[in-house]
């Protein structure tokens, strides 16, 4: 059951909203311009604010539903926290290297606040603070996201210490370093495009 709970789980995350959107919506596909990120913000670089609002809320959305399917599913006498966190890792893992789309995914950040706020909504709700925060004075969507990453695993070892979660968010922050490897080199450049900017 738990292994099923994780195949689902990734194939959730493996629904792209981005290009989902975009062919609804028909708009290019977010895979060939700007960043080149099936992701919300460069949805947004099309100036379509309602593509890119309804692209963070899917995206938000299955982090969320994975967790919750994997909570409600193996309900028992007590949480299933080890399916809930695995099942945590798989959706983000579904969300960046995607089955249905050739494994070519997005970076994972909004999919990662939806899986923060199915196993804590104040650990969720923490980690959304920080990206504002960095976001509103910095108006940098990754150095948001890299800072809002890192403090996951930090504000849920406060809540939990030593942990399943913990050790869940410990790797999807890791994955969205990895994923975001490009925007760490142009931010020590100072080349890394501020929100709202459109790229040629």
């Amino acid at each position: 059951m738990a292994i099923a709970a994780v195949v689902i789980a990734y194939l959730i995350g493996s629904v792209s909203f981005a290009v989902v959107v975009s062919r609804v919506m028909k708009l290019p596909d977010p895979r060939t311009y700007g960043s080149n990120n099936p992701g919300a913000t460069n949805v947004l670089r099309t100036g379509r604010k309602f593509a890119a609002a309804l692209t963070l809320l899917g995206d938000c959305a299955k982090g969320w539903f994975a967790v919750f399917v994997a909570a409600q599913w193996l309900a028992g006498a007590a949480p299933p926290i080890e399916a809930m966190a695995a099942a945590a890792v798989a959706v983000i893992i579904g969300h960046m290297y995607p089955l249905f789309y050739r494994f070519q995914g997005g970076k994972g950040v909004a999919t990662a606040l939806g899986v923060l706020l199915g196993l804590n909504l104040w650990l969720g709700g923490g980690v959304l603070a920080t990206w504002v925060i960095i976001a509103f004075f910095f108006r940098i969507s990754s150095l948001a996201a890299l800072i809002a990453a890192v403090s996951a695993p930090a504000y849920c070892f406060l809540l939990y210490g030593p942990h399943p979660f913990t050790a869940a968010c410990s790797v999807m922050a890791l994955l969205l370093l990895w994923r975001h490897k490009t925007n760490i080199k142009n931010l020590l450049a100072g080349s890394e495009p501020r929100i709202g900017a459109k790229r040629a």
